[in-house]
């Protein structure tokens, strides 16, 4: 077999904190990642010769995703090349769903598929531990991503997970924007609030066990600083707060936060949007999604 299919699906952040930073400028963070429905598809063939990465779908921005040697992909693609020693080409093709620069772990997702993928194209594939290595050197989220797991406390690089039992299905609501967060910059203005450590924090063993107590520890740091600076963010953030607020005070166990650094604001809940809601803007759009979907794991293609 010399080809796979690779559903790559989102990611929320429905706690997310910004930790102490290390000497070379990297921060560590913790944060509880839980996966969509909504997904790339990434195809992967290693009987080329050659080395090609080709993007394309309804999400893909209008001036392309930039250079490809920059694409998180093709990064995976080749760190993984040099660490097992092959393959020496490949032809990766990436339908893309996934909103780019919300903070839905898009680009993420796609190097995590790959690594998947090619891992079990692999003549002689890498271990757990030495793959989920391998993810931590990309970024943050493509550990999570990477493994199995649907519902993970993440914390360090991201590459040190505890896969937790995955909660029922919720409906999640996507307010995402053509115009994104630069996520340097919202961990400069966020360096200026948290210094350089935040405080302690003892999470009990059942934080995380039902949508009812992960509701009550929803947090986001970042919006301490993308609210004021992105339009969109000021805009819907109130907005999903206060439904979630509002049908938490009716029995259900909601969330409306914004995930990663932004800027895709989210509802979460057990029942629909409601009708009187704004509409989308210029530049913004909603996506209906679900949570906690099972993983389809790689599939030969044609």
């Amino acid at each position: 077999m010399t080809s796979v299919r690779v559903e790559a699906p989102a990611k929320l952040n429905l706690l997310l904190r910004v930790l102490g930073r290390e000497s070379g400028g990297f921060h560590h963070i913790e944060t509880l990642f839980i996966k969509l429905a909504l997904h790339d598809v990434v195809h992967v063939d290693t009987s080329s010769r050659s080395r090609t990465l080709d993007c394309a779908g309804p999400s893909m921005p209008a001036g392309g995703l930039g250079p490809t040697e920059q694409n998180l992909a093709w990064r995976a693609a080749t760190r993984f090349a040099e660490v097992a020693g092959w393959p020496s080409g490949f032809a990766i093709r990436i339908d893309k769903s996934i909103p780019v620069g919300g903070g839905l772990g898009g680009g993420s997702a796609d190097a995590a598929a790959v690594l998947r993928g090619l891992n079990q194209l692999a003549p002689k594939p890498l271990d757990e531990h030495a793959l989920i290595m391998l993810a931590g050197e990309l970024g943050s989220d493509v550990p999570f991503l990477t493994c199995d797991a649907l519902l993970a406390w993440g914390w360090g690089r991201g590459d040190r997970l505890l896969s937790l039992p995955a909660l029922p299905a919720r409906a999640v609501d996507l307010v995402t924007f053509t115009e994104g967060v630069n996520t340097g910059e919202a961990y400069r203005a966020l360096n200026r609030i948290i210094g350089e450590s935040a405080p302690a924090q003892v999470w009990s063993s059942g934080a995380f066990a039902s949508w009812g107590a992960i509701a009550r520890l929803a947090h986001n740091d970042f919006e301490a600083v993308v609210e004021a600076r992105h339009a969109g963010v000021g805009h819907w953030l109130p907005l999903v707060r206060a439904q979630a607020r509002s049908r938490r005070e009716a029995g259900e166990h909601a969330i409306g936060l914004m995930s990663g650094s932004g800027a895709t604001c989210f509802l979460l809940s057990e029942s629909a949007t409601p009708a009187d809601w704004p509409v989308p803007r210029t530049g913004e759009q909603f996506v209906r999604t679900s949570t906690a979907v099972a993983i389809v794991p790689p599939e030969p293609t044609a």
